[in-house]
C-alpha cells in the first residue's frame, strides 16, 4: 500500500483540581478526550488514576490527529484534544474551535521496531534498512499515514533524511494511525515499522521485538498539544488540569515522552 512536551508547585496543581473538581456536575456524562493513538497506553494509566483520585471518568477516543481535528470541524463531540502534532491545535484555535491554543503536554520521539525473526535489525540510524532494502529483504514496512498522521509524517522526514524514502515506497504498509502502524509492524507480515517510542515502550508491546530510537535531528519535532474544546464541562476541565499534575506527568515520562517544564 504505497505513497503519502519553572514547575508548578504540587500545592498550585493540587489547588487548581480542588476547584474543578468541586465544580463538576454529579451527573454529568463522561466527556469524550479525542487523543492521538501514540498515548493509547500512556492516556489510558491517566484516566484509570484519575478516575481513582476523583471519581470522575473520562472517555477516551483513539486514534489519528489529522482525522479528529477534521471531526472537530465536522461536529464531533469531544470536549478536549490531545493532538500529535500542535499546529492542528492552532489551526483550530484560529478558526475559534478550541478555548484558546492549550498547552505543550510532550515531545514524543519515534523508534524503528521489527518483530522477533526479523531479517532486519532495529537501527535507528536506518543504515541496517538500507543494507535490506539493497540486499531484497524488505517485503513489507509499516509506518502511519502521513497525509494525517504526525508520526507517519515523521517517520517520511526520518525516511528522506536518510535518502530511503524512493525507495521504500513499494514495501510500505500505512496504518491509519501509529497505533495501527505498530500492530502491522509487529503482525509477522512485515520486516518491521517506524512508530511511536511511547507504544515501543507499552508492556503489551515491549518485549515483542526490539527497538531503536532514530536520532531527533532526523525529523521535525513532535510538538504535542492538548486544549479544551467548545462546550468542554467540569469533568474535562478536571482531566485537563490532572495533566499537569505530578501523578500524570510521571506516567507519561515512563512512556519515553520529553515534558515541556511549567
Amino acid at each position: 500500500m504505497p505513497t503519502s512536551l519553572a514547575r508548578r508547585s504540587v500545592l498550585a496543581a493540587t489547588v487548581v483540581l480542588g476547584l474543578l473538581w468541586g465544580r463538576a456536575a454529579e451527573g454529568e456524562e463522561a466527556p469524550i478526550v479525542a487523543a492521538a493513538s501514540d498515548l493509547q497506553f500512556a492516556v489510558e494509566e491517566i484516566a484509570a488514576a484519575f478516575e481513582a483520585e476523583t471519581g470522575m471518568r473520562v472517555r477516551l477516543s483513539m486514534g489519528s490527529t489529522g482525522n479528529f481535528a477534521r471531526q472537530i470541524r465536522e461536529g464531533a463531540p469531544f470536549q478536549m484534544f490531545m493532538a500529535a502534532d500542535e499546529q492542528f491545535v492552532f489551526d483550530l484555535a484560529r478558526d475559534g474551535l478550541a478555548r484558546n491554543e492549550g498547552d505543550l503536554y510532550a515531545i514524543g520521539r519515534i523508534v524503528v521496531k521489527v518483530p522477533p525473526g526479523s531479517t532486519l535489525s532495529a537501527d535507528g540510524t536506518l543504515e541496517s534498512l538500507r543494507r535490506a532494502l539493497a540486499e531484497g529483504r524488505i517485503n513489507r514496512f509499516a509506518i502511519a499515514n502521513p497525509d494525517h498522521a504526525p508520526y507517519g509524517k515523521r517517520a517520511r522526514e526520518a525516511l528522506q533524511h536518510a535518502g530511503l524514502w524512493d525507495d521504500i515506497q513499494p514495501f510500505l504498509v500505512l496504518g491509519e494511525n501509529v497505533g495501527q502502524a505498530a500492530q502491522f509492524a509487529l503482525s509477522g507480515n512485515a520486516e518491521g515499522g517506524i512508530i511511536a517510542l511511547s507504544l515501543a515502550l507499552a508492556p503489551e508491546l515491549r518485549d515483542l521485538g526490539t527497538a531503536d530510537l532514530i536520532p531527533e535531528d532526523y525529523h521535525e519535532p513532535l510538538r504535542q498539544r492538548m486544549v479544551l474544546l467548545n462546550g468542554a464541562g467540569p469533568v474535562a476541565e478536571a482531566f485537563y488540569a490532572y495533566l499537569k499534575a505530578p501523578v500524570a506527568r510521571a506516567i507519561m515520562e515512563r512512556y519515553g515522552f520529553v515534558l515541556p517544564e511549567e
